[in-house]
């Protein structure tokens, strides 16, 4: 947690692993260079840096060497003197895009300013990548707009919090990336960490969806470290046909879509203790 130098070299040793069989794309975690469960605002802002720091040139320096396109998670200080939960796309040529996490979870509110920008759609050699993270999975309005925008494949790197879950139920971060395939016919990435980190488990809900929604690899067994491969035809996310009569796109009906909404209850809003009563104490993720 917080060893710069320490998380780059295990993020260059995992790529190497990862290139040695035939390799287009490598999806890393959240935050991969700094770690996750910050303690103050002052540890956040040490392991910040600018989109063209060390952490991200050496992502880049292996997209060259390895002639791929990687995306991996970073704590980037803006030029506004603000530090974002980032996520850089890069490719055999550099950097080609970086995307501030718009949907902040729990304590990531204390330490980093939510993006204000769309998520990207970015023309790779290998396909046409939409990127998200972690917690943006739960917003389908995002990951669809990526979809209609694009996006042959949607990839969220991930730190997600292990939540108690019914015997023999698999962790429905997994179920909702298999959704977000379905219901957009899109690809879907998700790399989420494993292990713990200063109390806090991660889930190890890493999964590579097809555009049906079926698992076309992972979780890791036992949800715990390793690499996951798929061979992924990119293509058949352009294909949003149903069926001879059905069509993702030409079936919507936005007009429809915009309710207006009525004004808030106070008394009917659940506090957040209440709302959180299920969940670990120590979570403090996606």
């Amino acid at each position: 947690m917080g060893d710069l130098e320490w998380n780059c070299n295990h993020a260059k040793s995992a790529i190497r692993q990862a290139t040695a069989v035939e390799t287009q794309i490598i999806l890393l975690p959240e935050l991969v260079s700094s770690g996750y469960v910050f303690e103050s605002v002052e540890e956040a802002r040490a392991c910040g840096e600018p989109a063209d720091g060390p952490s991200v040139s050496m992502l880049a320096v292996g997209a060259a060497h390895y002639g791929i396109v990687i995306v991996g998670g970073f704590a980037e200080l803006g030029d506004d003197g603000q530090l974002y939960n980032s996520a850089a796309i890069v490719g055999p040529d550099g950097l080609l895009g970086v995307y501030r996490k718009t949907h902040l979870w729990d304590r990531e509110k204390l330490f980093f300013q939510p993006g204000s920008e769309p998520p990207p759609v970015v023309d790779t050699p290998f396909g046409r990548i939409g990127v998200a993270i972690c917690y943006d999975l739960y917003f389908p309005e995002l990951t669809r707009a990526l979809a209609l925008a694009g996006a042959d494949l949607i990839a969220l790197p991930a730190n997600l919090p292990l939540f108690p879950r019914p015997q023999g139920e698999r962790p429905v971060e997994i179920a909702l990336a298999q959704a977000t395939a379905h219901v957009s016919k899109v690809w879907v990435a998700v790399c989420d960490r494993a292990g713990s980190e200063r109390g806090v488990e991660w889930t190890g809900a890493s999964a590579i969806v097809d555009p049906d929604g079926w698992l076309a690899a992972g979780p890791v067994e036992g949800y715990s470290t390793g690499i996951l491969y798929a061979d992924c035809d990119l293509g058949r996310s352009r294909d949003k046909a149903w069926g001879e009569r059905n069509d993702v796109v030409g079936d919507l009906r936005p007009e429809l879509y915009s309710i207006p909404r009525p004004a808030s209850d106070p008394s009917r809003i659940a506090s957040s203790s209440e709302r959180g009563a299920s969940r670990s104490p120590t979570s403090s993720a996606p």
